[in-house]
């Protein structure tokens, strides 16, 4: 058993195992997952577990380098949180339809009780050098 960082066996797996331009998903409850893309499924009651609680997790302990987050994106509790949790990193914004369509090439979507509408990040994994 791990002392610390993410303890899910899966997610563990695919952080360790991704490589440079992979995409991750962390997503709200709501976020439509595309056909053929695995999902780790984190949801277990309405809410639970919290969008930025799982981003800090994953941020931790993968090597980042861009986000991409969604122009529909309003709550300010969200948005502040993204804005710490994601400070010095390049982040682009776009358009919910377009999200969707990208995350069509993701390694993996993670799934969180989020009901915060668009509360949903992609990270594309970076190399630590």
């Amino acid at each position: 058993m791990r002392a610390n960082g993410i303890w899910h066996p899966r997610l563990a797996h695919l952080i360790a195992a991704a490589g440079h331009t992979d995409l991750i998903v962390i997503a709200d409850a709501g976020l439509p997952i595309p056909a053929g893309v695995e999902t780790i499924d984190l949801v277990w009651a309405q809410g639970e577990p919290r969008f930025l609680p799982v981003l800090r997790a994953v941020l931790a302990e993968l090597v980042v380098e861009r986000a991409v987050t969604e122009k529909e994106t309003s709550d300010s509790e969200l948005l502040s949180g993204l804005a710490t949790a994601l400070q010095g990193l390049e982040t682009d914004v776009v358009g919910h339809t377009e999200f969707k369509q990208i995350t069509a090439r993701a390694k993996v979507i993670v799934r969180t009780g989020e009901t915060t509408p668009y509360a949903n990040i992609i990270l594309q994994a970076g190399v630590p050098y």
